[in-house]
């Protein structure tokens, strides 16, 4: 296997897992949700409420485990943003192990469902936290990267804005919360399409 390929696939296929578990298992048990539900006035861990959605809720929480495992090859195909400047692997690096325990929150939101009261909604701030820190961090990283599609990285310092509106207002709204995770989503995709775009064909080792 050449110098890149093992990072490329993880990364591509591990991002397009993220995107089509979590939209499949949400919008599954969307569809389950007995009437009425409206993103306007209900969270999304509304749907791995077994009181509120009996007949869907397995779909969301299982769908939260899976994508956070999806998460783990995603950040760690990563790597293929490293760069022979130290400090610029570095960043990469930090965002990638902060990615990690963001995958795993992910995982313990799916685990500790809505049901479970004062554990649901520590993991689920703790991913929402370490979100932001990705998105901050893995965007500043990649912005000094001359194979990083620049509007890319405009829309991901966006998304971290809304982010940092949903963590911070006391007065944040379901509105807001699926505004983060979609566009969060948008900036997985994003970011495997521009590893496509400038690795799909080539194999050297990236720029400095």
């Amino acid at each position: 296997m050449k110098n890149k390929s093992w990072k490329f696939l993880l990364c591509v296929f591990g991002g397009v897992l993220v995107i089509v578990i979590y939209c499949v298992c949400t919008f599954t048990s969307l569809a389950l949700f007995p009437p009425p539900f409206s993103p306007i006035t209900n969270w999304l861990s509304d749907l791995g409420n077994s009181s509120y959605n009996p007949n869907g809720f397995l779909w969301y929480n299982i769908g939260c485990i899976l994508t956070g495992v999806a998460l783990v090859p995603f950040f760690l195909g990563l790597s293929i943003w490293y760069s022979d400047r130290k400090w610029k692997s570095a960043l990469v690096l930090a965002g990638q192990i902060v990615g990690f325990f963001e995958a795993f929150c992910l995982i313990m939101i799916g685990v500790f469902s809505e049901d479970s009261g004062e554990a649901h909604v520590f993991w689920s701030d703790m991913f929402f936290k370490t979100n932001l820190i990705v998105l901050i961090v893995v965007g500043i990283a990649l912005l000094f990267n001359s194979k990083f599609i620049k509007v890319i990285g405009i829309y991901g310092f966006v998304v971290a804005i809304i982010n940092v509106l949903f963590v911070v207002l006391i007065s944040a709204t379901p509105p807001l919360e699926w505004l983060t995770v979609f566009t969060a989503l948008g900036f997985v995709g994003l970011l495997v399409a521009n590893i496509i775009i400038k690795f799909g064909n080539q194999t050297e080792s990236i720029d400095s």
